[in-house]
């Protein structure tokens, strides 16, 4: 037999969430909806980013295992010798013009 884990607005928790937001909503545009309808574009516009985060919440999950073969980034650094010398240069580079502005700014 195979269970699977119901989405979230299947379970009763869900349902109540449902009927609160059909509650809210009802009242809001029924009662307020004056003073709604003109900011009815921006919330439309501030929906999608808010839709991007939740629904990405459900990627890959279950379908893949995953094994600890990832390295950590001292190990990812520390074997990729290039990239060390790379980091460190800009380091430098960053510090030294940071010096640069200073006194030129203390002028």
């Amino acid at each position: 037999m195979n269970k699977q884990k119901l989405p979230f607005w299947r379970t009763p928790s869900g349902w109540s969430a449902i009927g609160l937001i059909a509650a809210a909503s009802y009242f809001l545009f029924v009662e307020h909806g004056e003073h709604v309808f003109p900011y009815l574009p921006y919330l439309i516009l501030l929906l999608c980013p808010v839709m991007h985060i939740f629904m990405h919440g459900s990627h890959g999950k279950g379908h893949e295992t995953h094994t600890n073969d990832e390295q950590t980034f001292k190990e990812q650094t520390e074997d990729n010798d290039q990239y060390r010398q790379g980091y460190i240069e800009g380091l430098e580079q960053a510090r030294k013009e940071r010096r640069k502005t200073e006194s030129d700014n203390a002028r």
